[in-house]
């Protein structure tokens, strides 16, 4: 019955959801970076992402204002001040003396601290400390305090990262190297194969066999020779370098994907353009290329992606200067200095995976077109 016309089969359920399964398993982590990018560093540290529309509790340690601001009221001594510093704001539930019991009594109630002083919290986050004798001690009574914030989402960490933390530069930086080292390649890799598509010429199989050849070559091996080449023709740490670098690299990938795809053309159409009188640079530009659009595409999102993503090229075609370091190696920079702002890595992370995302989806529709090109004849 597996096979009557209009059933589907176990294994196509199957892999339909796997799929979804694989989609949400990217989408999660991709939404939990957003959100955080626009919450502050109390919010991520108290709560996860799924709960940025709640409200955020937390326990935290409160120190009272030193004794000698104390002020002497009907024979009582009182300190009187705030929890919260300058800026926050929220709802205090419960306080407690010790670390061992935060929330042992509800806002508002009075307390005894070790010392024997009154203490009481107020909703608000206002308190009032009063005791019959002068306080001692030149350090203010410790407290603690369960807090409930409010949700706060902020693009305040988007104006530090960009202007503070030099992502801006950075981002521009990856722009420069990314776009031409997208574009050089493919203009130089479709006239190669369309070459070893449609042209005669002795010794094109082994050409072909070459570049196959060239795909399965580790990019480490060249780096070192590479770079010693460009720096005694003077383009060592240059963009020109990164580019030169990014076009070879790229190139076995893209005369393959490309040729594959041309020398799977109809040969009527070329033909008769050839009798017509085209020549060969008429036919490559005025027929073979906007067939080739979808494997352009394809390879585009491959080496846009590639070398956003990049960090071992940039850094040895490029250098780690400051007005030439690129995302990658700025994100490198913030995971040390950074370590513990995760309001701060969330944002800049999310900046430097918005535009391949962008590029992805702009241009998704031609990838499996592209990719399968000539697996059908």
């Amino acid at each position: 019955m597996d096979n009557i016309a209009g059933t589907r089969s176990g294994l196509v359920w199957a892999v339909n959801i796997s799929a979804a399964l694989l989609v949400i398993l990217w989408l999660l982590p991709t939404l939990g970076l957003f959100i955080s990018s626009f919450r502050d560093r109390d919010q991520i540290a108290s709560s996860g992402w799924w709960k940025a529309g709640s409200a955020a509790e937390q326990s935290v340690g409160v120190r009272a204002t030193p004794p000698d601001t104390a002020v002497q009221a009907d024979g009582v001594f009182v300190i009187e001040g705030t929890v919260w510093d300058e800026g926050q704001g929220g709802t205090v539930s419960a306080f407690g003396t010790s670390a061992q019991n935060p929330a042992a009594f509800a806002a508002g109630e009075a307390a005894k601290t070790g010392e024997g002083y009154d203490l009481t919290v107020n909703a608000d986050g206002s308190y009032r400390l009063a005791s019959q004798a002068a306080f001692e001690g030149t350090r203010g009574e410790r407290f603690f305090v369960t807090t409930s914030t409010p949700p706060r989402l902020t693009i305040e960490n988007y104006g530090r990262v960009l202007q503070a933390e030099g992502i801006g530069r950075s981002f521009l930086n990856t722009l420069t190297v990314t776009i031409p080292a997208t574009i050089i390649p493919i203009l130089v890799a479709a006239f190669a194969a369309y070459a070893l598509a449609w042209m005669e010429f002795p010794g094109r199989a082994l050409l072909v066999a070459v570049v196959v050849g060239l795909l399965v070559v580790p990019l480490q091996l060249s780096l070192i020779p590479l770079l010693r080449l460009h720096n005694d023709i003077g383009i060592g740490k240059s963009y020109l370098g990164i580019w030169l670098a990014h076009t070879g690299f790229g190139l076995p990938l893209a005369i393959y994907l490309l040729r594959n795809y041309m020398v799977g053309l109809p040969r009527e159409i070329i033909e008769s353009a050839r009798v017509d009188g085209a020549t060969d640079f008429q036919i490559f530009l005025k027929i073979i290329l906007p067939l080739s659009f979808p494997a352009l595409a394809s390879f585009a999102i491959f080496q846009f992606l590639w070398t956003w993503n990049d960090l071992l090229v940039a850094l040895v075609f490029l250098g780690n200067s400051e007005d030439q370091l690129v995302m990658t190696g700025r994100l490198s920079g913030l995971m040390g200095s950074r370590g513990g702002d995760w309001e701060i890595l969330a944002t800049a992370a999310f900046i430097s995976i918005a535009v391949p995302l962008v590029v992805f989806f702009a241009m998704q529709k031609y990838l499996v077109r592209g990719l399968l090109a000539g697996s059908v004849k």
